[in-house]
């Protein structure tokens, strides 16, 4: 471990080591050279009574605890963390009404109010770090969330006309109601594996930085997450299955006896595996140790989540989105003692992060994925065929037949709440302060803001062009012509089977704007 505490700890022990075996008259004799024999100040030494002493010790951000070096043969660190968040923004939706603020007719804009969302959750994070070797350390974390609660509220009287904010199909009204608050979740959020290793290290090498390099493997243990209504209609369940149309429970389609009916938790995962890589750059000069990053995360879903429902061939989006920060910040050490193996660390952070387009659990997951309105909840079929009566030139008279008609052999598709969320980038800053109050002990307590760029949550395509080449017979109404009047006919893709007309169409589309959270931290660590 290269901290404070190891380096000290070896540091004084070598000083007492030396002064033990000077005999007396050696001593006198040093005593008397040295005060005649030119001196040089050492690098950490201060350079008044009242300076404190310049170290090299690499901070909080870069530091990895490590294992047989000299006199530390083996390094274990057990903390816990405690994270509260709370995040507020608007749901707006596109709209062609020619209203005032809206539009004056004639195009769309995404300026309708619909909802106020507002999201709370607060999480403890036990983590076990272990030192393998030198500069390298392995780590155990397991997230747990206490509570994480989300609620959609009245936006400039949107509650008084939700069959205009929250229109479906004709005569159809998505969310019954404001406010409307899913249920609380709690639980595991994930376990996660990781290794971390300072490729290079100021401490051991003066004239190079430091330099960290990580990967982690998080692995979603509990139930994912399912859309929930808490006040469903009379008869209907809360929780209910992608297959149960009717929302009560059960069935009575006989080709969805392989299909789950049954009510479900609400769930607090992802259902996904996660890979992270990260990587940290630092140097330090005196009290001041500039950084910089950057971090990959990838998810891929798990077959038994609601993600594995919108896996098909059609799919334009099958995948979670794939997240891109870079890190830029600065920690300051005011004060170091290195007898008593204390240090004070201020970190101020700024993070900008970029998230592709991907399936995703938006702002309206649970409202729209509880959804009773039949153009949500009834199944779709995920491809189409050739006709097998469609006739080339029919005789006068006789209807035109459509060259490709759904196949029902094929599998249902059914809404989940997961959408097709746009890309947008977020901008995050924080600021910590770092205590080490002993060789054993040290706290971190700190607070950020992060803004969310404005995006669409519900931008699925009709059609997959990957998949023109198919044919025309697989095109369904993917198609350029029209062939009740003779025109030719072209394929342009297949359709998306995850392709709501009522959400995703043009005119239709929800968005995320004004994106704002504040949250706060703390952990303790004690170090071995």
């Amino acid at each position: 471990m290269h901290d404070l505490a190891r380096r000290s700890r070896r540091g004084a022990v070598d000083r007492r080591g030396v002064g033990s075996w000077l005999p007396w008259s050696g001593a006198a004799v040093c005593l008397i050279g040295s005060s005649l024999w030119p001196r040089t100040a050492a690098a950490d030494e201060p350079r008044s009574s009242t300076e404190p002493r310049v170290m090299m010790e690499p901070g909080e951000v870069t530091n990895v605890i490590d294992a047989f070096d000299d006199i530390d043969p083996f390094d274990v660190n057990i903390s816990l963390g405690f994270e509260y968040s709370s995040k507020s923004a608007k749901v707006v939706r596109e709209t062609a009404i020619n209203e005032a603020g809206l539009t004056t007719g004639g195009f769309t804009s995404n300026l309708m109010n619909v909802a106020k969302y507002s999201e709370t959750t607060s999480k403890l994070v036990p983590r076990v770090d272990f030192g393998i070797y030198k500069d390298l350390a392995a780590y155990i974390k397991l997230p747990i969330i206490l509570n994480n609660s989300r609620k959609l509220e009245d936006l400039d009287g949107s509650a008084n006309k939700l069959g205009v904010v929250f229109a479906g199909a004709p005569g159809e009204t998505l969310v019954q109601k404001l406010p409307f608050e899913a249920p609380d979740r709690s639980g595991v959020e994930y376990l996660a594996f990781g290794l971390e290793l300072d490729i290079l290290n100021q401490a051991r090498d003066r004239t190079k930085p430091t330099w960290l390099f990580g990967i982690e493997g998080r692995f979603s243990i509990g139930t994912p997450m399912h859309a929930c209504n808490p006040d469903p209609k009379e008869g209907q369940v809360e929780c209910a299955a992608p297959g149960d149309v009717n929302r009560n429970g059960k069935t009575d389609d006989t080709k969805l006896e392989s299909v789950d009916t049954k009510e479900r938790d609400a769930g607090v995962t992802r259902g996904t595996v996660t890979l992270e890589a990260h990587t940290i750059l630092s140097k330090r000069v005196k009290y001041v140790e500039p950084y910089g990053g950057f971090s990959a995360l990838f998810e891929f879903q798990n077959s038994s989540s609601d993600y594995g429902v919108t896996d098909l061939e059609a799919s334009l989006v099958n995948h979670p989105p794939l997240v891109g920060t870079m890190i830029l910040g600065v920690m300051l050490m005011p004060w170091e003692n290195r007898e008593k193996w204390g240090r004070l660390t201020f970190d101020m952070r700024f993070t900008g992060q970029y998230h592709s387009e991907g399936r995703d659990y938006s702002e309206l997951f649970d409202a729209l994925g509880s959804s009773d309105a039949a153009s949500l909840r009834n199944a779709q079929f995920a491809r189409y065929q050739a006709n097998p009566n469609f006739v080339d030139n029919p005789p006068k008279g006789t209807p035109v037949q459509a060259r490709s008609i759904i196949d029902e052999s094929s599998q249902k598709t059914y809404f989940t709440g997961l959408s097709d969320v746009q890309p947008y980038g977020s901008y995050r800053g924080s600021a910590s302060v770092t205590w080490q109050a002993s060789e054993f002990v040290k706290f971190t307590f700190g607070m950020g803001y992060r803004h969310d760029q404005a995006h669409g949550i519900s931008g699925d395509q009709p059609c997959n062009p990957d998949l023109k080449s198919s044919g025309i017979g697989k095109a369904g109404p993917c198609h350029s012509g029209d062939e009740t009047k003779s025109q030719p006919v072209t394929p342009t893709g297949q359709p998306n089977p995850n392709y709501r007309p009522t959400v995703n169409a043009v005119g239709r589309r929800f968005y995320i704007d004004d994106s704002n959270t504040f949250d706060i931290f703390a952990s303790g660590v004690v170090m071995f």
